[in-house]
């Protein structure tokens, strides 16, 4: 699969002397969904910002669509879609009249057929002709969401889609973004609900400090960072765990009545057998055993942690 997006040694740094961003290197696929995932301050809007041209960046090149974002920035930022934070809209503007403005800007020639449909697949065909100052702040969004596809891009741009919005708009979005990419569109998203990238995306990316710390396929992310956590339900609570277990990394929950050991299902030896058999010569019976696997946001939070 060919790159639609490759970024090159990306920095920033402010006048104020933060680095924002620390040589940021990264190839985003065409056709896929990419979430890019970080705390607060990590950076991952400040490199959105730059490859849509909002910022400058201090070094580095990026170039989309097989156009550099400096050199030939009206090509490059003709073929992407921003979906922004803030909900910045024209308060006296109807619904269609800013989504068919937004379109003309890039020099797409009116297509009545398409801003209708693509109205109705966010469910504002029925506000066609309100005016933006009338609208709740889910349906804004809804309309930022429309502004971003107006002139129909090949890379579309989702900072924090839907934080903050009602599940309705979120069942929304999803169905419009799978859509999106069964018709080749590129999507890059930055989310706080690591359960959406973990539904949707097909790769992961992870920014923390302003660095890129990881990026890999969400399926070997998760098969290769990912542990699995076994719980006994004891017979009898713990008041704590027994010195004679302190080989193995355990801990108690359920005031005592669960025992939690988390382990590698990729190595050879779990640790699981020795254990098991190390609690029955101690005298120390379960009613029940269960094992789960990380979920991603368990994931992020440990390469998160290592970061720090």
């Amino acid at each position: 699969m060919s790159s639609i997006i490759t970024i090159s040694g990306l920095t920033k740094t402010y006048k104020s002397g933060l680095t924002a961003l620390h040589a940021v290197d990264l190839e985003i696929e065409r056709g896929e969904i990419f979430a890019l995932l970080g705390p607060n301050g990590a950076g991952k809007t400040t490199l959105i910002s730059i490859i849509c041209g909002i910022v400058t960046a201090t070094s580095g090149t990026v170039v989309a669509d097989g156009h550099d974002i400096v050199r030939d920035y009206r090509a490059a930022r003709a073929r992407i879609g921003l979906v922004p934070q803030e909900l910045s809209t024209d308060a006296f503007e109807t619904v269609t009249g800013t989504v068919r403005f937004s379109r003309g800007l890039f020099g797409r020639p009116p297509n009545p057929a398409y801003i209708e449909q693509l109205l109705r697949d966010l469910s504002l065909w029925d506000k066609r002709n309100s005016r933006i100052m009338e609208l709740s702040g889910g349906m804004k969004r809804r309309v930022l969401i429309a502004k971003a596809l107006s002139h129909e891009p090949d890379i579309l741009f989702l900072d924090e889609p839907t934080a903050g919005v009602d599940v309705n708009l979120r069942r929304d979005m999803w169905n419009l973004v799978r859509g999106l990419r069964e018709r080749g569109v590129t999507i890059i998203l930055t989310t706080h609900y690591i359960e959406e990238a973990e539904e949707m995306a097909d790769r992961i990316g992870v920014i923390a400090g302003g660095r890129l710390i990881l990026v890999e396929e969400k399926a070997a992310l998760m098969t290769k960072l990912g542990k699995r956590q076994l719980t006994l339900t004891l017979q009898e609570p713990m008041a704590a765990v027994p010195p004679e277990l302190a080989g193995w990394t355990l801990e108690l929950a359920d005031e005592g009545n669960r025992l939690l050991y988390r382990f590698d299902a990729n190595e050879e030896h779990t640790g699981i057998p020795s254990l098991l058999r190390r609690m029955s010569d101690l005298g120390i019976g379960f009613k029940d055993l269960d094992t789960s696997k990380s979920s991603l946001e368990d994931i992020f939070v440990d390469l998160v942690e290592a970061q720090a």
